[in-house]
């Protein structure tokens, strides 16, 4: 391996040998200077991997020096040495991204932690993480082996999205083959445990049930419009937004906003947005939204949109809970009307409540479905992750969001469902009324592996609508979409590795709930 090659400039150069001697043994070459000009030109013809700097030279100052060396080399880290405490010194050394400073005297240690936080902190952060990793993989799988409940299974998920995060930078593939080993039993566990529970859940079985899609509105909106005193109030619906894809754009946020909630809620099934946003907005299940507006729900088999009348359900649902608010409904689906919403942002401040529903994700995992360049930009759920962040960078969404915190306004942002990257084929069989959706299907006459499936035979038990007498729904679990037998080759090749919805998976049941107070 070769040597790791530092520059030091410092007019007292020789006074500082014996540093000099330590690094050397330590394998370390080290080359010196005594002025700022002869370190811009030696950092100019030769390849440093970092430069130890005073901040005090007779000639070119340290600060200028450190302009030009950056200039020269912007990646290249630098290490202020300064006898001077004074904060505007600090802080115009920092503004030049310089990487560390030390204060004189400085001692042998303090320079080799400084090389190692620099120049090893991708080496020793990977060793670190798999260590913890290793211990981690012991508690979840003990976790995996126990009978969790709702909750428990939340904070599970917590936990694996933390460490797929954590993980996704090692260049340890063993590593990464394991937790994904992992995930994927928690995904196989996860879906016997909404199997067994999930009807009575939506049928008001048990003491315990989970916050879902229908009863969002009731239990954790609501409250908010209760306790409100006169600030504007803000939902921000981002459609199809994974767990995992609200961390990466929480970074941003945090520099308006304090996160006072981030919670998960579950989704009901069908995880696809014409039931899952429907029953947000209606505060109903799908069935009993079809029979209380039979002339504007829309099923799998009915032409048109069939998220077209949310305002509607909206509306009604103030109504029968009592909310006499003038609120505002924005639905978002192209850049041309993110930029109108922001421009035209004041309007929104005369309103005690808006709902903003921003469809970009959900725009993205179908592009990603059917263009090739958007599959070769989010390869996997860290690129998926990726794409996300750089979307909302330079969205009118983040224009909006920092225009809410300086209006002093309350957030709550959520989503309907989440998606999975689909892996396995299961065959389906159906007639040509069958729906199209890869993660779960409704029709008669269904032919499947029972194995593969959560079936709901009579769709009365899940308050989901039928197209007819013998219509039953059934739901990919796991990584599996449905693949008809017909051209069964180049249907798998197509629809293989992409990111779908409308199954079972911890991803798209387990979604964020996270309520924003302005900094």
């Amino acid at each position: 391996m070769e040597k790791i090659k530092i520059l030091w400039a410092d007019d007292e150069i020789d006074l500082l040998k014996p540093h000099i001697l330590f690094l050397e043994s330590k394998g370390y070459t080290v080359e010196t200077t005594n002025n700022g000009a002869d370190a811009i030109e030696m950092v100019g013809d030769n390849n440093y991997d970092i430069v130890f700097l005073d901040e005090n030279m007779p000639g070119i100052s340290g600060l200028e020096t450190l302009t030009q060396i950056k200039a020269s080399d912007p990646s290249l880290p630098v290490i202020m040495i300064t006898k001077s405490e004074e904060e505007t010194i600090m802080e115009e050394a920092i503004g030049s991204k310089i990487s560390d400073y030390l204060i004189k005297p400085v001692n042998s240690k303090q320079i080799l932690l400084s090389i190692k936080k620099n120049l090893d902190t991708t080496r020793l952060i990977s060793e670190t993480t798999q260590i913890n990793y290793q211990s981690e993989f012991r508690n979840i799988g003990m976790r995996l082996g126990d009978r969790l409940n709702y909750e428990e299974w939340k904070e599970l998920f917590k936990k694996l999205v933390y460490w797929e995060s954590e993980l996704e930078n090692l260049t340890d593939e063993g590593m990464k083959e394991i937790f994904f080993m992992q995930k994927k039993e928690a995904n196989e566990l996860f879906g016997k445990f909404i199997s067994e529970n999930y009807l009575d859940w939506v049928n008001g079985v048990g003491d315990e049930i989970p916050v879902m899609s229908h009863t969002l509105f009731s239990k954790k909106i609501a409250p908010f419009l209760k306790q409100n005193k006169g600030e504007p109030l803000f939902v921000v619906l981002i459609d199809n937004l994974r767990f995992d894809q609200w961390k990466t754009i929480k970074k941003r946020l945090e520099n308006n906003f304090r996160i006072d909630q981030e919670e998960i809620y579950y989704s009901i099934l069908p995880t696809a947005t014409q039931f899952s946003r429907n029953a947000i907005f209606s505060g109903l299940m799908p069935s009993e939204i079809e029979k209380r507006f039979p002339t504007l729900w829309k099923n799998d088999d009915d032409e048109g949109g069939k998220n077209l009348y949310e305002k509607e359900f909206f509306t009604d649902l103030l109504k029968r809970n009592g909310f006499p608010l003038k609120f505002s409904y924005n639905k978002i689906t192209n850049l041309s009307l993110g930029r109108k919403l922001s421009e035209n942002f004041n309007n929104l401040l005369t309103n005690d409540l808006n709902v903003i529903v921003y469809n970009f994700v959900d725009m993205l995992s179908h592009a990603r479905t059917e263009m090739e360049i958007i599959k070769e930009l989010a390869d996997d759920e860290s690129a998926y992750r990726s794409l996300t962040e750089t979307w909302f960078d330079h969205s009118p969404l983040i224009e909006i969001m920092e225009k809410i915190s300086k209006a002093k306004g309350k957030v709550i942002i959520t989503t309907d469902h989440g998606t999975v990257r689909v892996q396995e084929p299961s065959k389906v069989v159906g007639d040509r009324n069958t729906n199209t959706n890869l993660r779960y299907k409704q029709g008669k006459n269904l032919n499947y592996n029972n194995k593969e499936v959560f079936e709901i035979s009579n769709p009365a038990d899940a308050f989901l609508p039928k197209q007819n007498v013998s219509s039953k729904y059934i739901f990919a679990k796991e990584d599996r979409f449905f693949a008809y037998p017909n051209n069964y080759n180049y249907y798998v090749g197509y629809f293989k590795n992409t990111f779908q919805h409308g199954g079972i998976s911890l991803e798209e049941i387990l979604i964020p709930f996270i309520t924003l107070n302005p900094k």
